[in-house]
C-alpha cells in the first residue's frame, strides 16, 4: 500500500472518529424555549444572556437578592493570587476581586466583544489596574496552561454550548493546586426565582465537572439563592 495513501487515510478516520465522538457527547434535543436545541449529560444548555442584559448585572438589588458580599468572601482570596472571572459580563465580580488581590490579577474572560468593551471602559472609568480582559471562545478561555490560581463562575456555565470543551480549557488553565468556584441558582429550591432552565442541581454540576477531572471539595450553602460550590483538580 502506498504510505502517503495510509497516512492520508489513518487521519481522515481520526478526524471521522472525532466527530463522531463529539456528536455523542452531545445530542440535538430539548423543549424548554429559553435553551438551545442542544443538551449534554441529560441538561438542555440555557440560551446566553447577550449584552443586552447588563442592565441586569448590575442591577442595584443584586447585591440583596445574591449576596454578593459572602460569596466574595466564600473565595478566600489573597494577596498576589491570579484569578479568571469565566463569562465575566459586565464585570460585575472582576472589579469586587480586584480589591482583594492587590498586585495579583484578574482575567476578565467572555466571548462578546460588548461585553469586554464595557469592561475596558469600566477598568480605566474605576482604574482597575489589575484587571485584563481576554476575549474568549465558545471553546477555550484563552489563559496559558497552569496561569491562574482560581477561576470563578458565576450563573454563567449552564449556557456553555460546549461545557465539555470549555471545562477541559478552564482544567488546562488552573494551576495544580487551583480551585474551581462554579456558582449556579439553585435547581432543587423551587423558591429560587429563576426560569428553571438558568437553574442547575448540585449533583448535575458534580457529574459534569468530573467528566472533565474535577472533584467536589465542598458545597458551601450560604448564599440567598444559589450553590457555591468548590472543585479541585
Amino acid at each position: 500500500m502506498n504510505r502517503r495513501f495510509f497516512i492520508t487515510s489513518f487521519l481522515f478516520l481520526s478526524i471521522l472518529t472525532q466527530k463522531a465522538i463529539g456528536q455523542e457527547r452531545y445530542t440535538l434535543k430539548g423543549n424548554d424555549p429559553n435553551g438551545i436545541r442542544k443538551s449534554y449529560m441529560g441538561r438542555q444548555i440555557a440560551q446566553v444572556m447577550s449584552h443586552f442584559g447588563i442592565y441586569w448585572l448590575e442591577r442595584p438589588e443584586r447585591e440583596f437578592e445574591e449576596n454578593t458580599a459572602q460569596l466574595i468572601k466564600n473565595l478566600e482570596l489573597k494577596e498576589g493570587m491570579s484569578v479568571a472571572d469565566i463569562g465575566a459580563g459586565s464585570g460585575y465580580h472582576s472589579r469586587l476581586i480586584s480589591a482583594r488581590i492587590g498586585k495579583g490579577k484578574v482575567f476578565a474572560v467572555d466571548v462578546e466583544p460588548e461585553m469586554i468593551a464595557f469592561i475596558n471602559a469600566r477598568i480605566k472609568e474605576e482604574k482597575l489596574s489589575n484587571v485584563a480582559t481576554v476575549l474568549g471562545t465558545e471553546t477555550s478561555v484563552k489563559l496559558p496552561d497552569a496561569s491562574v490560581d482560581l477561576i470563578l463562575l458565576v450563573d454563567v456555565y449552564h449556557e456553555f454550548s460546549f461545557p465539555y470543551e470549555m471545562g477541559v480549557s478552564m482544567y488546562k488553565a488552573l494551576k495544580p493546586n487551583g480551585r474551581l468556584v462554579l456558582v449556579e441558582f439553585r435547581a432543587e429550591d423551587f423558591a429560587v426565582p429563576i426560569k428553571e432552565i438558568h437553574k442547575m442541581s448540585e449533583a448535575q454540576a458534580v457529574k459534569e465537572m468530573k467528566e472533565i477531572g474535577f472533584q467536589l471539595q465542598k458545597n458551601i450553602n450560604n448564599l440567598p439563592w444559589q450553590h457555591c460550590m468548590i472543585f479541585v483538580k
